[in-house]
This record gives structure tokens, sequence and C-alpha cells, in this order.
């Protein structure tokens, strides 16, 4: 799926109108028809509907929603904020037909604003602003939204929660935004909704389809994705029938210190279910019978050290290298580490510990060969960057601008994971939930990727198809255990199920 900017949205509702062809309020009318549908399931002929209008085609979309809402027997009655004399065309035109028809609905607010009375029975329908706003709502408006969010009603808003930007909300004023129950979005998702500080302001969403011009969707670029099984299932490597060990790529995994095996044993599981052909783990001494007993099938490398990572290890004759899961931030670790990586002739995950190090060297980042793949969480991000960032947005963008600059994956762990590519786009995963957020998720996750890349997946696949297969493999075990009960071995349980489903076998086992 593509997310567009607001500049695009309204390029394809333009486009719409002029190619179906259709005419902008019968546009509107569509999807005011969606959103009653929706609508509908939260109230009834006895609950109170007030609904907030503005001036533009949100307004004109609230306004056409009262009206079908009292077609169908609900008492819905709009507040439309006219106070500049000014509304759009569609919103004038919807004010008018629901003035002919429903009069006694309608509450043009052209100058003092008396509120209503919201109570929990009440279901509020937000259609002040949609997609079109570029600074935080103030004065009367943001009065408004203030007077929504302290009642106790149910609130469903238009498309966007008004006030919030359809992209960038760094400088907004969060005071100033509707907090939605339930969004009902028209077309397609918007960036600000992939991002986890907005999620008080959208509540449930519901993506609804009004008929918006495939064609446009079809050829427009888009900077930003998300990712669907679809687009996984294209990019997946069938094993062939003839393949052995040797040809289903080795994998080098870097991984544990002394205390931290457990991380080393869950990166290598996850590895080995990802299908690599063979794994030989590099760790300390005092991991060695630990990782032998935990994943018999691979090879174990001891480090010369007893208790951390020292010693680079000759990487000819393997096919992708992951490092970082458990390895510690000793000093001797870290010239170790950047030894490794300097030398590496074959791709390369960089997570955890790893990343760690690389934040207390920054310099070292320049020196990073062209197509790693780096996995931080929001707070690995940040050190690397050697920032805080403003919010979601900010640091979703230093990590696009990180990517561009080292040539490098990033994949920024978080709800909906974003794979920052060298060429500036951003595919949002769409797989996972909350229970994954447990220690050792990401472990798996490195080498579910790593498994990838020593297949013969491309960097951008490995990681695209990597993240959508680990949160599929959380989705399936928190079906089974409840998100509350999940760990990161459970992620890797179920990685079988998560193959199975995106490229099932032909073949009938007996």
């Amino acid at each position: 799926m593509k997310i567009f900017t607001a500049a695009q949205i309204r390029e394809l509702d333009k486009y719409t109108i002029e190619h179906e062809p259709i005419t902008s309020l019968n546009l509107m009318e569509r999807a005011a028809v969606a959103l009653v549908k929706n609508i509908e399931e939260f109230c009834d002929e006895d609950t109170p509907v007030v609904v907030f209008a503005g001036p533009g085609n949100n307004g004109g979309d609230a306004l056409a929603v009262t009206r079908l809402l009292r077609e169908h027997g609900i008492g819905a009655v709009v507040y439309l904020f006219n106070v500049t004399g000014h509304l759009s065309d569609d919103c004038t035109a919807n004010r008018d037909r629901l003035k002919t028809k429903f009069p006694e609905a309608l509450k043009e607010i052209v100058q003092e604003f008396e509120p209503p009375r919201l109570t929990e029975h009440t279901v509020v329908i937000d259609g002040l602003f949609g997609s079109g706003i570029s600074k935080p709502l103030t004065g009367g408006f943001a009065a408004v939204v203030r007077y929504i969010n302290q009642s106790p009603a149910r609130v469903i808003s238009i498309d966007l929660p008004s006030g919030l930007m359809t992209e960038d909300n760094t400088y907004n004023v969060r005071q100033s935004i509707v907090e939605a129950d339930v969004t009902l979005t028209l077309g397609t998702k918007k960036l600000c909704m992939m991002l986890s500080d907005n999620q008080p302001y959208i509540g449930q969403l519901r993506v609804l389809d009004i008929g918006l011009s495939r064609e446009f969707i079809n050829k427009e670029e888009a900077q930003f994705l998300v990712v669907d099984e679809s687009m996984i299932r294209e990019r997946m490597i069938p094993r062939d029938d003839f393949a052995h060990k040797g040809t289903m790529g080795h994998v080098l995994l870097v991984a544990g210190s002394s205390g931290m095996a457990g991380a080393a044993m869950l990166a290598s599981k996850a590895c080995l279910r990802s299908g690599a052909g063979k794994l030989t783990v590099h760790s300390p001494r005092c991991n060695g019978q630990a990782l032998m007993l935990a994943t018999p099938e691979t090879v174990v490398d001891l480090d010369r050290d007893d208790n951390i990572f020292t010693q680079a290890v000759d990487s000819n004759g393997y096919d992708a290298i992951g490092i970082g899961p458990g390895l510690g931030t000793a000093e001797a670790t870290a010239v170790a580490m950047m030894t490794q990586i300097r030398s590496a002739r074959v791709p390369v995950v960089v997570d955890a510990d790893a990343l760690n190090l690389l934040s207390v060297h920054r310099a070292w980042l320049q020196q990073l060969p062209d197509g790693m793949i780096l996995t931080p969480h929001p707070k690995e991000m940040d050190r690397l960057c050697d920032s805080v960032p403003s919010d979601d947005y900010d640091r979703l963008m230093k990590a696009r601008d990180m990517a561009q600059r080292l040539r490098c994956y990033i994949i920024l762990k978080g709800h909906n994971s974003a794979l920052c590519m060298p060429n500036g786009q951003i595919v949002f995963n769409s797989t996972g939930n909350a229970g994954m957020a447990t220690a050792g998720s990401g472990d798996v996750l490195t080498g579910v990727v790593t498994a990838l890349l020593a297949r013969g997946y491309s960097n951008a696949d490995a990681a695209m198809v990597g993240m959508y297969l680990h949160g599929l493999a959380g989705d399936y075990a928190a079906r089974e255990l409840g998100m509350e009960s999940l760990m990161a071995s459970d992620i890797i349980k179920n990685l079988p199920k998560a193959f199975s489903h995106i490229m099932p076998s032909n073949k009938t086992y007996k």
C-alpha cells in the first residue's frame, strides 16, 4: 500500500474527479455513504449524535454525513463553524442540502458558540479539519478541540483527527488535536498514522475505500509504503529440490558475552529456522558448552577470551554475517567488531551492542561498507544520531537521512517497523504486535534477516521479508499464547507457520 503526502492526496482527488469522471460533490457523497456505514456501528436511533463541521471540505463531509444519518433515522445535529463567512464550494452545497431537508439539524456558528452538552452516551463526529492543515489550530477552533477532548463522549474523526497534520507534527500543539476513539480515513493511510506518538489521537483506525482512481494510485511514485502479503510473496525464493546445506548459505554469527549466551542462542535458532544451510557462531569461551547444548546444529567457534569478543573471524567461506546480539560494550570488543565489519566481503547485519559500540565511536560510521543492514530500536537510533529527537517523525527522518548518507538499510524497530532505504524510500511493516515488546525479540530478527541474506536475498528484500516474517511469527505466537505471555523463543517456534503461510509447499508429506 502506498502512503501519499497531503499534496499527492489532493492530486489523487483531482485526478479522480477529472478522469472518472465524477463531480467533487458526488465524490464527497460517496465518501459520506462509506462513513455513515461505519458510524452506524456506534450509534442507533436513541444515541445523541453531535457533529462538528469546519469551513472546508472536511466540514462538507460532516454535513453530508449528518444528512444521511438523519435519513437513516438517527437524530444527528451539526455545528457548522462559518466564522469567516467563507465556506468551500462543496461545504456550501452540503450545508444547503441539509438546510433544505433537515433545517432543525443545522446550527451554523458565525459568532458566539454555545457548546452542546456531551455525555458518555454522546457520539461526537469530528469533521472540523482533515488533511489540508499545515499549522497548529489556535483560537476558537483549539478551544472546541479541547472541549471535545475533556468530554466523556465517544469521538469519531473523519479522515484525520482535527489538528493532526498529515506528515510532520514536530511543532504541533498536542493539546489542540482531537483525541479520537475511531478514525475513519478516506482512501489511504497517512504517514502520521504510522507513528506511535500519534496513536493517542487516532484510536481505532479504519481505511475506507471511496473509489479513488486506481490508475493514479498505481502510477504515482510514493516515498512511503506499507508492505503487504503480496509484496512479500513475490520476493520469496523457493527452495530447489536438489538443494543441500552447501547451497543454502553459510552464516557467521558473532554474538554473546559473559552472561549473555541467551542472545546468541536466540539469534542462532532464528537463523536456522529461517532456512540457513549452515551456521557458525563465534562467541567467548564461557558460552561454548551452552551454545552446543542449545543449538547442536551449529558450529561453535570460540574466541580466545573467556568472557568477551576480542578476535575477528576470517569471513572467507561465509555468505552473510550477523553481529551484535549480547556482544557487550568493552573497548576490546569495539576494536574487534570494527575489524570484523571492515574485513567482511559479504552482507552484514548489525544489531544490539554492535550498534551501541558504533554510537560510542561515531566516526566509524563513515567507514561502514555500503549495503549494511542496521536494526536499531528507537533508543539505539537516538544514540547513533547522538541526539534526542523532537518526536517519532523527527527520529524517522534522521534514520532516513542516515540510510541515504551511509548507503545502508536501517530497520527502525517498533510497532510499525520502518525500513529506511539508501534511495530515501521508507517501507513500513504491517505485521507484529505489542507482545513482541520483550527481551530477545530483536535478536530473533537479526537471525532471520541474516539467514535470508545467506540464502541469496538482496539486502533490501532480506530486510523487508525478514521484518515481515518476524512480525507474522509474532502474530501467530500471540494468537496461541496471548500478548502478555509471549516470549522471544515463541516467535522462533512460530517461524515455520509464517514461512508456510507466505510460501506454501505444493508437496504432500507422509
